[in-house]
């Protein structure tokens, strides 16, 4: 774990500096296409990572309240880092993931690619191309900050590709079920639901009770659309009363099966 600065200079604790940066990116993409952070807003952060979202987060209102989920221990700890150094106890570390119901599962953990670590590490196996077509189309179309990936020729991806991946562990984490947290905590209303816990969004989506589902005003999620599991959550969330739906790919990343799903109320 070292401390770095992003684009803008904000400090953050990292255990990968890159790929800090490169979640960094990411959160552009998710405020976009009408999801807003505003004063005094309550923000869940399935998936948290290192906790660069809930950064962007609380620096987008006053007092604005950001609950970070993050099963992986290492990853955990440097979240907890962060959250302290944003103060102002804006940043809430629930170290457990989301799922369907509460319960230990086993995770594998990529100690090179942080973000890569899942519970359904099976995904990459139905194309075995598809991460390394993901670190493609990153290497074409980096973050500014990144602009000398374009220098690597992209024959190299796949042997980048593998040495992310190299190495993972099986780690056993504690999952809980949204509905859960939500009674616990005792919230009436969420402002925006972010998920983005690579390949299990159905399961977290499943763990939402018919009566905490008014409280959520909007989401953006990261869906990995196999066996037509983007138009699942669309019709689940339309059921939902989310009248405003649109899912786009990221730039550098149409080739692969992951979308951004955004959707609110009317």
């Amino acid at each position: 774990m070292k401390k770095i600065k992003l684009v803008d200079g904000t400090p953050v604790f990292a255990l990968r500096a890159p790929e800090a940066r490169m979640l960094d990116h990411h959160v552009e993409g998710y405020l976009t296409n009408g999801i807003t952070i505003n004063d005094g807003d309550v923000v869940l952060d399935v998936g948290a990572n290192i906790g660069v979202f809930g950064v962007r987060a609380a620096q987008k209102g006053k007092n604005v309240k950001v609950f970070c989920f993050e099963p992986i221990p290492e990853i955990a700890e440097t979240l907890e880092q962060n959250a302290t150094l944003i103060g102002r106890n804006q940043i809430t570390v629930c170290k457990y993931g989301i799922s369907n119901e509460d319960s230990v599962a086993e995770f594998t953990y990529f100690p090179n690619t942080p973000a890569l670590s899942t519970l359904h590490p099976e995904q990459w196996d139905i194309d075995p191309k598809a991460f390394q077509n993901a670190v493609k189309g990153t290497m074409r179309n980096p973050p500014d900050n990144m602009k000398w990936m374009k220098w690597i020729p992209t024959i190299f991806s796949g042997i980048i590709a593998k040495q992310l991946v190299k190495g993972r562990k099986q780690v056993k984490c504690s999952l809980r079920t949204l509905s859960s947290f939500i009674d616990e905590q005792k919230l009436d209303r969420i402002d925006l639901l972010k998920i983005d816990c690579e390949g299990a969004e159905w399961s977290a989506l499943q763990g939402i009770s018919d009566t905490d589902w008014p409280k959520i005003k909007s989401l953006v999620i990261e869906v990995h659309d196999t066996n037509g599991r983007l138009q699942k959550v669309k019709e689940l969330l339309t059921e939902k009363g989310f009248t405003r739906l649109h899912a786009e790919s990221e730039s550098g990343l149409e080739s692969t099966a992951m979308f951004n799903l955004f959707a609110l109320r009317s």
